[in-house]
């Protein structure tokens, strides 16, 4: 996955559940509960994004361009085998952790499949920066032990320079793919959002999460204020694609 571009930044000394380690905060059922979806989402989220990548390598121009996709393909999965290992350590089984989140995923990937190598570049730089943009939001809330693998698996792979050095090429090379791919990106702003929104929805652990019963600090407004932080990081790496957001 790649960086938000400092979306967000820990600006105070952690209190309450951020303060705690996993021992401690897990004591309570419903954080738990939220933290083994929240890992069970992020964990499909990077398998998913290993088959992707390994999918766009297909697609690729060069030899060069096809060992670079296969070498973030790599990391996205060794980031997958954390996640995993640390649901197994917990107590939960991985794929039981997963499960809730298969359809949402495979659905947005359905819907935003690439035509061609450029869109692919440019779903991996969005799409996979707004997804990373909530799960550091919602870190900055999470015990130390868990907040420390979440921001640890969300470690760019190199997708994000490489998105904009190749994006910004094509379109100095032909300035009517810019339009293109601006419409593409918007799309898969929308739908990324439409997807999250639907899995807090039907995940009562996520959503308490979220408006502050688990997570220390989070109310509506807060909320709000999150998705108004991920919009205008989203904004921003438009911009360094050099497409209008």
């Amino acid at each position: 996955m790649t960086t938000p571009d400092n979306a967000t930044e820990a600006s105070a000394e952690p209190t309450g559940v951020a303060a705690q380690d996993w021992a401690t905060a897990s004591v309570d059922p419903h954080y738990r509960a939220a933290v083994v979806d929240l890992l069970g989402a992020l964990a499909y989220g990077e398998l998913a994004a290993f088959e992707r990548l390994a999918e766009d390598a297909k697609l690729a121009p060069t030899l060069a361009d096809k060992a670079e996709l296969a070498k973030m393909a790599s990391a996205e999965f060794h980031h997958f085998e954390q996640i995993r290992d640390r649901l197994t350590e917990i107590g939960v089984g991985p794929t039981e952790a997963m499960e809730p989140f298969v359809a949402a995923y495979d659905s947005f990937h359905k819907q935003t499949a690439p035509s061609d190598w450029l869109e692919g570049l440019v779903k991996a730089y969005v799409g996979d920066s707004i997804a990373s943009d909530f799960y550091r939001e919602v870190a900055a809330r999470l015990d130390a032990d868990t907040r420390g693998l979440v921001l640890a698996v969300l470690d760019d792979t190199g997708h994000a320079s490489f998105a904009v050095e190749k994006v910004r090429a094509a379109i100095d090379a032909d300035p009517r793919v810019g339009g293109r791919l601006a419409l593409w990106a918007r799309r898969l702003m929308g739908e990324a959002l439409s997807q999250s929104q639907r899995v807090v929805a039907e995940r009562d652990a996520l959503s308490t999460m979220l408006v502050g019963g688990v997570a220390d600090g989070f109310d509506l407004a807060e909320v709000g204020r999150m998705f108004s932080r991920i919009t205008e990081a989203h904004t921003k790496r438009m911009a360094a694609l050099g497409l209008a957001a």
